[in-house]
């Protein structure tokens, strides 16, 4: 059952402001288990994990900033 527009805003708004700072809180507990890395090695720790949380929720982000295709315009009435 695909979301509806509004729920995709809801749910893309819940990721960002909750999600993403828990993500971002164990992302660098992880690095820290590490017995400090090279620079590059964090580095790449980082960019991997920046890019491996949004593949997943994709479909959520995906249309968020457009207008709601199901909604009708004034104009169009």
């Amino acid at each position: 059952m695909p979301l509806s527009h509004k729920a995709k805003k809801r749910w893309a708004l819940v990721i960002l402001v909750i999600g993403l700072p828990a993500y971002i809180g164990l992302a660098w507990w992880l690095v820290s288990l590490f017995e400090r890395p090279s620079i590059l090695v964090e580095l790449g720790i980082y960019t991997a994990l920046g890019v491996l949380w949004v593949i997943p929720l994709k479909a959520v982000f995906k249309g968020v900033g457009q207008a709601d295709p199901d909604s009708q315009n004034d104009a169009e009435k």
